[in-house]
């Protein structure tokens, strides 16, 4: 834990993932997309699934937090205490949760979940979408408090930028470090994050997604009318056939 808040207060974590089927899926990649990363400033990275972890936590020397998004609806951010551990053996130095006010699949509450973690030696991360989950997050024992899930549950409303009044009200009343995220696609709204009391600020696909990126491109120039093409200018020529 101290590791990271020295590491990383007032910085930048990228989130290096690859869904399956993409062209960049797989642990060789998300090593190499990590160490871009660092390279270019990270402080920390966070990592989905036990491989990616592994492969990651051997390829770069800061924090690594890792997650493990097994399904698509409901609880499926590290879902239970058996995916949490399974990231920590791996190689997490910070875990991170669906910290949220829904009910986990193994059964188990937050604060137990928490507990078998710091057992582990783990640190963790709570991704929460609402103030009131925050508060709950941090009295079961969570360690960081993120803003991960915010536009993405019942509780709370779709938005489509970052949610920079959850990151402003969590940092004011928890005693806990707010980490920033959700939707962040550029440099300035990352600042914003931080001024709005976030301890550091997590970026993903805005960094880490080339074919999102391309699209974004590609559909800008999409909505362009193409110009006309312009008639070749005339050259006036010599009757032997060179420019006069």
């Amino acid at each position: 834990m101290a590791r990271y808040l020295h590491r990383c207060a007032g910085g930048l974590v990228v989130s290096c993932q690859a869904r399956e089927g993409e062209a960049l899926h797989g642990p060789h990649f998300m090593a190499a997309m990590a160490r871009s990363a660092v390279a270019g400033g990270a402080r920390a990275v966070r990592i989905n699934g036990p491989a990616d972890v592994a492969a990651v936590r051997a390829a770069v020397d800061v924090p690594v937090i890792g997650l493990w998004k097994d399904g698509d609806t409901g609880v499926y951010i590290t879902p239970t205490l058996a995916h949490a551990l399974e990231l920590a053996a791996a190689g997490a130095d910070i875990v991170a949760l669906d910290a949220t006010a829904r009910p986990r699949p193994d059964g188990l509450d937050l604060t137990a979940t928490v507990a078998g973690l710091h057992a582990a030696g783990a640190v963790v991360m709570a991704d929460v979408s609402t103030p009131e989950e925050g508060r709950a997050a941090a009295g079961a024992g969570a360690d960081l408090v993120a803003t991960t899930l915010s536009g993405y549950t019942p509780a709370s409303p779709p938005r489509e930028g970052p949610d920079l009044e959850l990151v402003a009200r969590l940092s004011r009343t928890q005693p806990v470090p707010v980490v920033a995220e959700g939707r962040y696609t550029t440099p300035a709204q990352a600042a914003d994050a931080l001024r709005a009391g976030a301890h550091s600020v997590v970026v993903g696909g805005a960094i880490t997604r080339p074919a999102d990126i391309t699209a974004r491109f590609a559909g800008a120039l999409a909505d362009v009318p193409v110009p006309a093409a312009r008639p070749a200018a005339a050259t006036d020529v010599t009757d032997e056939g060179t420019p006069a």
